[in-house]
């Protein structure tokens, strides 16, 4: 069984991301309950006894709700760099020290016949970093919750043959809309999230000959919808010069739907 994974949920209310071989399984982030999440592996005919651990990606609520409760109940290891662990530990309860693990930015850590290789982005948390998965000559990448694409981290997640990219708010529906202007500024800022046409551009100076799959994620749920996200990133990839649907196709994501396994 080749890599493959699912984007369980994506959005403001709750992240998480499973992603495994035939042999080792990971999940990224669990920002639902454990209840919740127990029913999106269901959906996905997975099991989270089976998994080899958890890694998060930052300390936020939406990446990290059901992270102790899973944790504890399946004796998973967590793995996160030190200021991840130190921002978040008050908020996860106790968890056994041989279940805690250190997952150092830019660095990879093998599990078995899967690589994961850590990044760093810019966003407000302690010290943010997303993930590319490598199997058998194939990469999978995650990256969300990053104000903007540096040229560092394009050199890492290029030429994927999956994406899981942020697209999170069209910015007229968030300039328009009822946020305070606070929120606004934190969210259109450097540390805050990529827009819609941000992302696209971003996404046209890493799309490679391998890559088949982009999937939208974290969509805010009052400044987005799956439908122009997919229409402003489809349209700006086609003014560089990808033809979306032949090259490539683009894939939504849901705040409470798994996507169903994809293999690359």
């Amino acid at each position: 069984m080749s890599l493959h994974f699912s984007v369980l949920a994506s959005g403001s209310t709750g992240n998480a991301f499973y992603v495994g071989t035939d042999k080792h399984s990971l999940l990224v982030d669990a920002g639902l309950s454990g209840k919740q999440l127990e029913l999106l592996f269901k959906e996905i005919d997975r099991e989270m006894k089976n998994l080899s651990g958890i890694l998060v990606t930052h300390e936020h609520s939406d990446h990290i709700k059901g992270l102790g409760v899973i944790a504890r109940k399946y004796k998973l290891p967590i793995y996160a760099n030190e200021k991840t662990w130190k921002a978040m530990e008050a908020n996860i309860g106790d968890i056994p020290t041989d279940q805690k693990f250190i997952f150092q930015m830019g660095t990879v850590q093998t599990f078995g016949n899967l690589d994961v290789e850590s990044f760093g982005v810019s966003h407000d948390a302690a010290e943010p970093m997303f993930y590319a998965f490598h199997h058998d000559n194939k990469k999978v990448v995650l990256i969300t919750d990053t104000g903007y694409v540096s040229d560092r981290m394009k050199g890492t997640i290029e030429n994927a043959d999956a994406f899981v990219f942020e697209s999170n708010h069209d910015v007229s529906m968030l300039q328009m809309g009822h946020y305070p202007w606070s929120i606004k500024r934190r969210i259109l800022s450097d540390v805050g999230h990529v827009s819609n046409e941000d992302a696209a551009l971003a996404m046209a100076d890493v799309i490679g000959d391998r890559t088949k799959r982009i999937y939208l994620a974290h969509l805010s749920k009052d400044n987005n919808l799956k439908e122009l996200a997919r229409m402003s990133v489809k349209q700006t990839l086609e003014s560089k010069g990808y033809v979306v649907g032949e090259q490539f196709d683009l894939y939504d994501t849901d705040p409470k739907v798994p996507t169903k396994l994809a293999y690359v």
